[in-house]
């Protein structure tokens, strides 16, 4: 099996262009190929990362990733499936989380001399002179057809801005200029990239006459219209200073059971057979299912020292054994503390919480312990003797977090 049945098989491929010369070119480690990534924070999150993984299935397989930061098109940004403008980042702020960013890919990528490269569109986007990026590319682009794509079908209605309508330009700039001096045969990117990657493709076959071809794979976790890596507390971050070890294995621990095996086969390393036998498992270890995948995934991102930690004290706290020495913890002062602290104060410094009024929701409504305890109210008062010693607080079924005055 070549690597594209493989990712037929795991039911990554969602659409391409030439589906026999793609095939043939990653099967025989001829593409040069390229996955944008806008730098809109500081950190990765679990939405990028299937195509992180796929980035290095592909080299796995002999095929050479271009990284591409978008340091330049960060400053328009990408209207792809959003239905408002993207807020303005400043310069520093762009170049900052681009530098975050390389970091981590390069945790997953092989960076080096015929291996990997990492380039930046800042280099030559923010270099361009506006009259010939229109003769020499504009040209090629059909305001009628741009008006139809996927792409900026949601904005419509409520407006698209001539700066966003710009960002399939310079999406397909990119390709162009990455072909030329890189040698770039091809783009991978997320469904909703299909109109800006075919763009991509188009421009380059008229004006050089080369081979290009785009591929998107399938965006994950949409089975129940869910955005992957969204939680109630907000995105969940690859920088585990954002999402710690914990709460990243504790995120897939606790993903649908109807999305457990397209993961599985989506994101892991498992072979596939073994993931065929999986599948034939009774329901009754649908649990045991969750839990490989929340180590193997929490082992990639983190490294298996912390996927052991994480997969510990998860089982040390659902058994009731109490081992909190890895939980996701906030350290509060003296100041903040004084003699105690009220519980929906507290709550709202662990960001348990997005706001007090939801946090006394839960309380009110009996979803939260302390120290195992269920909670007394809203008006309850953690004392800061406790506090010294370290409160556990469980929010839900599946949530525990540690406060501790310094």
């Amino acid at each position: 099996m070549g690597i594209y049945e493989e990712l037929q098989a795991r039911g990554l491929i969602a659409q391409v262009t030439d589906e026999a010369e793609i095939r043939e070119l990653i099967n025989k480690g001829g593409a040069r190929f390229y996955i944008g990534f806008d730098p809109t924070a500081d950190s990765l999150h679990v939405g990028h990362f299937m195509a992180l993984c796929l980035m290095k299935r592909l080299q796995m397989a002999g095929n050479k990733p271009v990284v591409l930061l978008g340091g330049g098109t960060g400053y328009i940004g990408d209207p792809s499936g959003r239905t408002d403008m993207r807020s303005m980042l400043t310069p520093e702020t762009i170049e900052h989380n681009c530098e975050c960013f390389r970091q981590q890919i390069g945790k997953f990528i092989e960076f080096g001399e015929d291996k990997a490269i990492c380039v930046n569109n800042a280099d030559w986007l923010l270099n361009l002179n506006y009259i010939s990026l229109l003769r020499e590319v504009g040209a090629h682009f059909s305001v009628n057809e741009m008006l139809r794509a996927e792409c900026y079908k949601q904005r419509m209605a409520k407006g698209l801005s001539f700066l966003e309508f710009n960002y399939m330009i310079m999406q397909s700039y990119d390709f162009l200029y990455l072909h030329e001096h890189y040698g770039c045969n091809m783009q991978f990117g997320g469904n909703d990239q299909w109109s800006n990657m075919l763009a991509g493709t188009d421009l380059i076959r008229r004006k050089t006459g080369d081979d290009a071809y785009a591929m998107t794979i399938t965006l994950l976790l949409n089975s129940e219209g869910k955005k992957m890596g969204k939680t109630a507390k907000g995105a969940v971050w690859l920088d585990p200073n954002k999402t710690s070890p914990f709460e990243f294995y504790q995120y897939w621990r606790n993903i649908d059971d109807a999305d457990v095996m397209k993961c599985i086969r989506m994101l892991t390393f498992i072979p596939l057979e073994e993931i065929e036998a999986m599948e034939q498992w009774d329901g009754s270890r649908i649990n045991e299912k969750k839990e490989i995948l929340a180590y193997s995934l929490t082992a990639l991102v983190h490294g298996e020292e912390e996927a052991k930690k994480a997969r510990d004290v998860a089982a040390a706290l659902f058994s009731g054994n109490g081992d909190d020495a890895n939980m996701p913890s906030t350290t509060l002062t003296a100041e903040e503390v004084g003699d105690g602290m009220n519980l929906v104060d507290l709550m709202l410094a662990c960001k348990l919480g997005k706001s007090k009024s939801e946090i006394r929701r839960l309380i009110e409504q009996g979803g939260v312990l302390v120290d195992g305890e269920k909670a007394e109210g809203i008006e309850q008062v953690v004392p800061a003797d406790d506090l010294k010693n370290g409160v556990v607080i469980r929010k839900g079924k599946k949530v525990f977090h540690k406060a501790v005055m310094a």
